[in-house]
């Protein structure tokens, strides 16, 4: 029997891990500017880590399936799996996953920190696809 609620989206791949610091960073560079090398990716960042560093940032967040390299003879070149909003709604997703039994309380307390532009970006949302969302129940 299948325990998720409707609203619940199931992930077309792993969910992704939360990011660390210097992977947020990196994951930036490759959202901005894909596809990009190693080099690139310590060209944008500040204080210019070392190259091993970045490939083992790189290796991980292949790892976590956040992106996907591209080798070439005598290069390599890195392009997300997943766009940074596709992300972000993976951690909201998550996010809720975690709240348990209070998934609604969670919900209308994020939503109280909308912005009202982000509120109206929900009811244009809501209104143009509470039609089609009646007919799915």
């Amino acid at each position: 029997m299948n325990d998720r609620s409707p609203q619940q989206l199931p992930s077309p791949t792993p969910d992704p891990m939360r990011l660390g610091a210097l992977e947020q960073q990196v994951m930036d560079v490759v959202w901005d500017k894909h596809p990009v090398a190693i080099r690139d990716i310590i060209d944008a960042l500040p204080g210019e880590p070392a190259y091993t560093t970045i490939a083992t940032v790189l290796r991980n967040l292949e790892r976590k399936e956040m992106v996907r390299p591209k080798r070439r003879p005598g290069s390599v070149r890195y392009r997300p799996v997943r766009d940074r909003e596709e992300y972000a709604a993976h951690l909201m997703q998550r996010a809720l996953n975690t709240a348990g039994t209070n998934r609604e309380s969670s919900m209308l307390h994020f939503v109280e920190t909308l912005s009202p532009d982000d509120i109206d970006v929900l009811r244009r949302y809501l209104a143009e696809n509470a039609e089609g969302r009646s007919e799915d129940r």
